[in-house]
């Protein structure tokens, strides 16, 4: 009764000039009356099923209609909270964390590439470079330059800090072309994390071998007001002569130009390179660290044993 009571009072509200009909709904094609509304349901209204009506303004004739067995007046106003919950999350934009993990995954994809990681070395031994123009030149040579005081001072991070560390224009571009030109086939070869590790791993290996030196091999030269522990390094060419030699060591028989013009077998030229470190380090007193170099073919000498193994 209450059924039939709703629906003709819904008539009556939408469509007055429509005489009430004993049954409970009519079909929205069976109104031939033009002011009727019926054509705001969505879909056309069964008789005797039971219909779920949510009402707003209905003076004005708006009227929703929703299948009560179908959705459920609880999962309609939950469903609805979820979607006005998500609607509400999509305009509040990326939260601070999400652009932080965004800007990280972005940056780690450039810098492990082969240019990127060579660009990444460029420019920190560029960036070091200006800063001794800028910079205090007593702190510079306290945090970048290899010396036996400043081992002894407990500034071990010099132990890598000064293989991207130049004073000398010449220096500098000498060293980043090396890294370039040899490091981009290493990078290609084995990866950019390889490219790096044996970067360092020059260095420090570069920077141990000169300190041996300094301590072991050239002591008397103190005698002669040549002192000793003073007597600074820095550079990337242990780092460097790393890479260079462990594509030698990988590839003799290829062909380097030497001086970009020049063409040289690999082999002879790190058997040049290395013969001539070696006299460097017994004459001593020499403005090129010979012990630094050999340092880093030890290191190159190292990874292509392990490399041999591995194949």
């Amino acid at each position: 009764m209450t059924r039939r009571l709703l629906a003709s009072n819904l008539r009556r509200v939408l469509n007055p000039a429509v005489t009430p009909s004993p049954k409970p709904f009519s079909s929205p094609t069976s109104q031939q009356n033009p002011l009727s509304h019926s054509h705001l349901f969505s879909w056309q209204l069964k008789p005797h099923r039971n219909i779920f009506f949510s009402t707003y303004k209905l003076s004005r004739g708006q009227i929703i209609a929703q299948p009560r067995d179908a959705l459920p007046m609880g999962r309609h106003l939950t469903r609805g909270a979820r979607l006005s919950s998500f609607s509400l999350q999509r305009r509040s934009g990326p939260s601070p964390r999400q652009i932080r993990s965004s800007k990280r995954r972005f940056w780690s994809y450039q810098i492990l590439t082969p240019e990127g990681v060579i660009l990444l070395l460029i420019g920190a031994n560029a960036a070091v470079f200006i800063l001794w123009r800028t910079e205090d030149p007593s702190f510079m040579r306290k945090h970048f330059i290899l010396s036996l005081d400043n081992f002894k001072s407990g500034r071990l991070h010099t132990l890598i800090t000064n293989a991207f560390s130049h004073i000398k224009l010449d220096h500098i571009i000498s060293n980043m072309l090396g890294l370039y030109f040899f490091g981009i086939q290493i990078a290609e070869l084995f990866g950019p994390k390889f490219l790096l590790k044996l970067y360092l791993g020059g260095a420090l290996s570069g920077s141990i071998f000169y300190l041996i030196e300094r301590v072991f091999l050239v002591p008397s030269d103190q005698d002669q007001g040549w002192n000793n522990s003073r007597t600074p390094a820095l550079g990337a060419s242990a780092a460097v002569n790393a890479i260079v030699l462990l594509q030698v060591f990988l590839f003799p028989k290829s062909l380097i130009r030497l001086y970009m013009f020049i063409p040289v077998p690999a082999a002879l030229m790190g058997a040049v390179w290395i013969a001539t470190d070696l006299q460097r380090v017994f004459k001593g007193r020499d403005n090129v660290a010979g012990s630094a170099h050999l340092g880093g073919a030890f290191v190159a000498a190292l990874v292509w044993v392990r490399i041999r193994k591995q194949i």
